[in-house]
């Protein structure tokens, strides 16, 4: 979660490992700190509770020159948020960052104080740092001191050490958390994240898991788990300059919101050509006889809704489970299983290592579908099916989540071909999709009337939501955008459901948000409805204009674009976004950063 910078160069890198940090603040923004080889010798150090700005406003107050430096923006998993738990943690000459979570921490903690090291900080890191100091005084050099180190360590984590008495050198290691080198002229960076480097470089080479490296000036050398040196080629970034810009917008995830129309255009693009459907880049997938997708939090809402796809368009049987679920428990491999991992990032844990674990159980065919080339998600898949959206800052997930849902649907496709998917309801669906990014657009036009709306959830503090058939996982992602960025207590219930105890909920301080599409659930839908309304409920239903609701009472009908019922979750999912943003507006909330979450999951 946290974000990564690294640098060495002839050039002063204070403000390039700055301007890294700003780029990855999505990552984690509780403190923020450098520590920089300056130019006499010495290292200097950094470190600000809060976010970026409050460390680039004592740089600017103290600033530090030299050409070796590291940077770290922290969300917080051991110790409190405070200047002293902020990273780079030191043990004499050593500096270190880290990303990830020491579970034997605890234990090395006590051997090191025994050996007489003092500890300044409640977190994990400085275990790091006080072990390779060990190893420094038992005359190591600094490579050779982090390949012993990592040894003794249990858990996950991608540091980057600088040593004082090693200048123009940072040695950085990998297991678990997510590290790129980044090649410039006569210099070298390291990040978690390409982001963070694209003002500097556009080269890259991807630390696979295990590997321990070597950054100078000049060359960089990789090593796997084994010690052994081996080849990480560089591969040429297509990622955009300027996608950390907010433009004309307030916040990130309002531009997001708005980017969805061209997002999907670039997901479909080469997928979907006069009409027709190129599907050839996913091979041929006749013989699966059974999906099980994998994924976390919003990656999982497009899972869920996947399934009604994949089983009612392709006949094929699905299952879905949280990554965090599947793999702590014993599960069944059926024959001729395609595994599909769902991920924005590409290195959420979770999903990563239930992948693996999959390989090893006998999973034979893997499909990733992910927004981020080169990550650890694509490079470990078999297949991958990018969803193209472009880089996402917003720690609320938006355009990823309805890019995912198209890949989905592209991928439910290719597995109905050959079986009851028939050729005249390919065409249907590739209609459909072509007419997705204006039907995206005629959705934001409902931008205002949603921002008159909010104003009636400011001062509630539960909100449920229901759905049915594939609208109810769209019920939840509405549900956990509302809860994410306006705090407000969200739960989403499939509506058939509330005779089962959420009834119990129903109370005129209680708002319920309905989805409800035109489609052949619509008069069960009704019924539910009318169950709410009968005890005082208070209710906004986003509804097809032609699914003829009654609006009397405590009714606030929203229109919603007429639409294919196939990709109906797709475009219902663009006013909850809304909602959720203008409701968190109002209220005041972080909304691109709010409290106790990050945006790319790298820890347990």
């Amino acid at each position: 979660m946290c974000g990564i910078v690294g640098a060495v160069a002839q050039r002063d890198v204070a403000d390039i490992l700055l301007t890294g940090l700003q780029r990855l603040e999505y990552r984690g923004y509780d403190s923020a700190g450098l520590a920089v080889q300056a130019s006499q010798g010495q290292v200097q150090r950094l470190r600000r509770l809060g976010k970026v700005e409050a460390l680039a406003e004592a740089l600017a107050q103290t600033p530090i020159q030299g050409g070796t430096g590291i940077a770290h923006t922290r969300w917080a998993t051991h110790g409190q948020p405070s200047e002293a738990n902020a990273h780079p943690h030191q043990s004499g000459p050593i500096m270190v960052v880290h990303n990830g979570i020491i579970e034997n921490h605890s234990e090395l903690r006590q051997q090191l104080q025994q050996q007489g090291f003092e500890f300044q900080s409640q977190t994990d890191t400085e275990v790091i740092a006080h072990l390779i100091a060990s190893f420094r005084q038992q005359g190591h050099a600094l490579l050779q001191a982090v390949m012993a180190t990592r040894k003794q360590l249990t858990g996950a984590y991608g540091m980057v050490v600088m040593d004082e008495q090693s200048p123009e050198q940072l040695v950085v290691a990998r297991s678990g958390s997510p590290l790129v080198i980044g090649a410039g002229i006569g210099e070298h960076f390291i990040a978690s994240d390409q982001l963070a480097l694209l003002p500097v470089t556009q080269r890259f080479a991807f630390l696979e898991e295990g590997d321990v490296a070597l950054i100078e000036r000049r060359s960089y050398q990789v090593f796997d788990s084994q010690d052994q040196v081996v080849e990480r080629p560089l591969v040429e970034s297509t990622v955009e300059h300027d996608a950390g810009d907010k433009g004309q917008f307030r916040h990130y995830m309002l531009k997001e919101i708005y980017e969805q129309p061209q997002a999907i255009a670039n997901t479909l693009e080469g997928r979907l050509e006069n009409g027709q459907l190129n599907l050839e880049a996913l091979g041929d997938l006749s013989q699966v006889e059974q999906v099980q997708i994998i994924a976390c939090g919003t990656s999982y809402h497009a899972a869920m809704t996947a399934r009604y796809w994949i089983e009612s368009l392709a006949g094929v049987p699905c299952n879905v489970e949280i990554a965090s679920e599947f793999r702590y428990r014993r599960s069944v491999v059926r024959p001729s299983s395609l595994l599909v991992t769902i991920s924005q990032s590409g290195e959420t844990a979770d999903t990563l290592a239930a992948l693996r674990l999959a390989k090893d159980i006998g999973y034979q065919q893997t499909l990733a579908i992910c927004n981020v080339p080169g990550s650890s998600l694509v490079r470990e898949s078999d297949m991958a099916l990018m969803t193209r959206a472009g880089a996402e800052i917003g720690v609320a997930s938006t355009k990823a989540f309805t890019t995912q849902l198209v890949a989905l649907m592209l991928l439910t496709v290719a597995l109905g071909r050959g079986r009851q998917l028939s050729t005249e309801q390919e065409k249907d669906i590739a209609a459909a999709l072509a007419h997705l990014p204006a039907l995206i657009e005629k959705s934001l036009a409902m931008n205002s009337d949603i921002e008159a709306l909010a104003q009636r959830f400011a001062e509630k503090h539960h909100a449920l939501f229901l759905g049915r058939g594939s609208q109810y996982p769209i019920a939840m992602e509405g549900a956990l955008k509302l809860k994410e960025i306006s705090y407000i207590h969200a739960e989403a219930y499939a509506a058939g459901e509330l005779k089962h105890g959420p009834l119990a909920l129903i109370d005129a301080e209680m708002p319920i948000v309905v989805v409800a599409p035109n489609n052949e659930l619509v008069e069960k839908l009704k019924s539910n409805i009318e169950e709410v309304r009968a005890r005082g409920g208070e209710l906004f239903i986003f509804a097809d204009e032609a699914a003829g609701l009654n609006t009397e009472g405590n009714v606030m009908v929203l229109p919603v674009v007429h639409c294919d019922n196939r990709i109906a979750p797709i475009v219902y999912t663009i006013p909850l976004q809304l909602l959720s943003y203008h409701v968190a507006v109002i209220k005041g909330t972080d909304v691109d950063q709010p409290r106790n979450l990050a945006k790319s999951v790298t820890v347990e």
